[in-house]
């Protein structure tokens, strides 16, 4: 393979399936007339000057939000949200959110909340609005990054629970709704991001029997290494249990 090839191949995308050989054999002995060459010009002119636009929009968006950055580096904090959607959330709701009386109305206007669609005690279709054209695509992006984080299972393990009852597309939305209620209590109060029912959704009802049944069978035979008869452990357990005392 001659120089000119290697070079050629280094403008292929790396995630490319193909093989750069197989590249380079599928292209080889093709000749250009002047005319595709001309256009190929044009095109990658094109391509240059999108470049340098998109460049010239980053640098004015930097200028723009540089008084929204400590806002900016609060809401990266939650799981799924980089810099980017961080600026995209910022730009659609603010950082006041008094102008939403509560996280209910907010999470409305973002198209995030379930219809309620009930005549004569039938429930018919709670779809979600249309509203939220930009906000609402923003966040199922971030549900979607959420959901995969591997140093914060949180919304992970909400996924599962709530996909297994409603379906993956439901699930989405109830994710992106609650990564919303998250950042409005965030901007609303200046706390940092901690679920009130973190520690429930990391460690499950039946994990927490589990480990107790554990620690309780250790303790057990701690007791009757020290002397304490079985007779004796099912009184303390009888008695303490009827008036749910601590143990002294």
């Amino acid at each position: 393979m001659n120089l000119i090839a290697k070079i050629f191949l280094k403008i292929f995308i790396g995630s490319c399936k193909a093989s750069n050989e197989d590249i380079f054999n599928s292209i080889n002995g093709i000749s250009w007339v002047d005319a595709q060459k001309e256009r190929m010009t044009i095109i990658q002119s094109h391509i240059d000057y999108l470049n340098t636009t998109i460049k010239s929009v980053k640098k004015i968006i930097d200028i723009v939000v540089k008084p929204y950055e400590g806002y900016i580096d609060f809401l990266c904090t939650i799981p799924g949200i980089d810099r980017n959607s961080a600026i995209s959330i910022i730009a659609e709701i603010g950082t006041d959110m008094s102008q939403f009386s509560s996280h209910y109305r907010l999470a409305s206007w973002a198209g995030l909340a379930p219809g309620c669609n009930e005549s004569a005690g039938k429930k018919k279709s709670v779809k979600i609005s249309r509203a939220g054209v930009y906000l609402k695509p923003a966040l199922v992006e971030v549900a979607h990054s959420a959901v995969k984080d591997k140093y914060c299972d949180y919304y992970a393990n909400k996924y599962k629970q709530l996909a297994k009852r409603r379906g993956k597309k439901r699930a989405t939305i109830a994710i992106a709704r609650k990564i919303l209620v998250a950042i409005y209590h965030m901007l609303s109060t200046g706390e940092t991001f901690n679920p009130s029912d973190l520690s429930k959704v990391e460690t499950s009802d039946k994990d927490k029997i589990k480990y107790t049944k554990n620690n309780f069978l250790q303790s057990t035979k701690q007791l009757i290494s020290l002397g304490i008869t079985e007779e004796e452990l099912l009184l303390l357990i009888n008695s303490k249990s009827a008036n749910s005392a601590p143990i002294t």
